[in-house]
């Protein structure tokens, strides 16, 4: 699997509801090598930040629902270290103050030149040891540059999927990545965004299962002024936003039929029609999609529209899950280690191989979120000697053992009986039960979705 965008350090989050500026931003960024990911609240902003952590964060202040410095301070409160970059059109020194308390990096006040901004991120770039990617020094391709750079893996069947990638990123041509939760899917997708001609150009990613049909459809298509109650302005969809770049459709298997129809028109004719719009828009985009569900049982079952379905399996992949690819676990888990022995200031002293053997051992079905999170606290517990197998045993909960000892159930309900325990246990907060758990926030929310549809759509004490 997998080097982050963290790791690479081209990957920048704008967290800005203006889209005149989102596209300014965007363009700009994406003209000097950097891959741009939009959001327009703190919420989707967190999602971004959890699922897939850039190298920076430039956000507004002002914003709607989760303001700018409760999402800044949430970045913060979790762990993450990335340079945030803060920007206003309103306040002044008290704001800047608040702000760099909360752990901001840097402050611009709206209107601010785009070559102020450039050297804020060359200086970042040349803080962390690296050239830097803005005017006068981008760094080109050439024959020599790594095929699997942003995806890392010593699997065989994975690197044969990497160099058939290969020959297909420079087309413009739908490709469909399945596989389950946390295998890497994203990250293959952002891979195939770099390799193709596109690569300067936005990719724009949107988690279909995390928003209902309504307002997916608007994020997906936009809107005119006045289309339905609160469109007070127009707005772009991600497919325009997208536009001359990439779109990727994550975990596509939840849209809903009335939208995958909807869906079925963008991909023939390469057009949207906004909400309460007049006439369709032309847009030019590279669609990718993920989805952790087989989508041709789906298609059978009536879940999934056929011509849909042929649609976007022009080039279909499945990525294995890490039990299957064991040659991954140990190239991963000292990646993750030496990554976190960093971001902790302590010196890597490795993993022991009994700790290695017991991490080959496992069956992660959580797969590489799961190792990266077991990895985390392992580094945690090791202090500055190398990871033991107790520190990565730590993270089996008592109550998992205890389960097994006097319930004689099956390992898939011990495994339901744990997670509804734990967020019963956190009151029902679903980010505070996943990160106890040691998984991330949307492999549980598809374990919720299991749970429900096995009980007839009947939430389950939680």
């Amino acid at each position: 699997m997998l080097g982050t965008e963290n790791e690479l350090g081209r990957g920048i989050l704008v967290v800005e509801d203006d889209e005149q500026l989102q596209t300014a931003l965007t363009q700009v960024l994406s003209q000097h090598g950097y891959e741009v990911t939009v959001a327009r609240d703190g919420y989707e902003g967190l999602e971004v930040v959890e699922r897939d952590p850039p190298w920076l964060v430039l956000t507004d202040l002002s914003l709607p629902g989760k303001g700018g410095m409760e999402f800044l301070r949430e970045v913060r409160t979790q762990g993450y270290h990335m340079p945030v970059v803060v920007m206003t059109a309103y306040g002044g020194v008290d704001v800047a103050v608040q702000a760099l308390k909360y752990g901001a990096t840097d402050f611009l006040q709206k209107p601010f030149p785009l070559d102020r901004l450039e050297k804020i991120i060359q200086q970042l770039d040349e803080d962390r040891g690296e050239q830097p990617l803005l005017p006068g020094s981008i760094q080109k391709k050439t024959g020599g540059e790594d095929p699997c750079a942003g995806f890392l893996t010593r699997d065989p069947k994975v690197l044969q999927t990497l160099k058939m990638l290969d020959m297909v990123s420079s087309s413009s041509a739908t490709i469909l990545i399945q596989g389950e939760s946390g295998t890497g899917k994203e990250v293959l997708a952002r891979h195939i965004h770099r390799k193709s001609p596109r690569a300067h150009e936005p990719f724009v990613a949107i988690n279909c299962a995390a928003l209902p049909e309504g307002l997916l459809e608007s994020e997906l298509f936009g809107y005119e002024k006045g289309a339905f109650t609160g469109a007070l302005a127009r707005r772009a969809g991600k497919f325009e936003l997208a536009h001359k770049g990439t779109i990727l459709l994550d975990e596509i298997g939840e849209m809903s039929l009335g939208l995958q129809a909807k869906l079925l028109r963008v991909l023939q004719e390469r057009e949207i029609d906004r909400l309460g719009g007049q006439r369709p828009v032309q847009v030019d985009v590279r669609v990718l999609v993920t989805t952790n569900r087989n989508l041709a049982q789906e298609v059978q079952a009536g879940r999934f529209r056929e011509d849909v379905y042929y649609r976007l399996s022009v080039m279909p992949f499945t990525l294995p899950p890490l039990r299957d690819r064991p040659e991954d676990i140990q190239l991963l888990a000292e990646i993750f280690s030496q990554r976190s022995f960093r971001k902790n200031r302590r010196t890597w002293n490795g993993i022991s191989d009994e700790a290695m053997m017991y991490l080959k051992s496992r069956p992660w079905r959580g797969n590489v979120r799961e190792l990266e999170n077991v990895i985390e606290r392992g580094v945690l517990l090791a202090g500055d000697g190398p990871i033991q197998v107790e520190h990565v045993q730590f993270h089996e909960p008592a109550l998992a053992i205890s389960s097994c000892q006097s319930s004689g159930g099956t390992i898939w309900e011990m495994e339901r009986d744990l997670i509804l325990k734990t967020l019963e246990q956190h009151h029902g907060n679903r980010t505070h039960a996943a990160r106890t758990l040691g998984i991330s926030i949307r492999t549980l929310r598809n374990k919720l979705r299991e749970y429900r549809e096995l009980n007839g759509g009947v939430a389950l004490g939680v």
